[in-house]
């Protein structure tokens, strides 16, 4: 058996997850379970297209959930985040506990 050097937890970021917007997404998401699509550009600081296209990427992943309908008259749209973005989300930001841990005490790993 070698000894192979543990990866570096910068390694493990989710390209998809770890992008600024995309990552504000799937937080907003997490911690309103249904947001209004409104309401995230407003909260994020986006235009309408720039939230849309990181919602296609989400969705085309599989992380986040998109339903369309009316409140009242006017058309809405809403997303939710999916078990599959639910476990990403989670699996990132412990990447990134990690990653903050190896800064902080300059080893490659968090002692368990």
């Amino acid at each position: 058996m070698t000894d192979q050097p543990e990866q570096h937890p910068a390694t493990g970021l989710d390209d998809v997850v770890h992008q600024r917007v995309r990552l504000g997404i799937l937080t907003v998401a997490h911690q309103a379970r249904r947001v209004e699509f409104g309401f995230l550009r407003t909260a994020l600081g986006l235009t309408a297209g720039n939230l849309s296209q990181h919602l296609s990427v989400l969705e085309k992943a599989g992380l986040v959930e998109i339903e369309k309908g009316y409140e009242g008259k006017r058309a809405r749209t809403w997303l939710s985040l999916t078990p599959a973005g639910d476990r990403a989300l989670r699996d990132e930001v412990a990447q990134l506990k990690r990653l903050i841990h190896q800064i902080e005490h300059g080893s490659s790993a968090p002692e368990s």
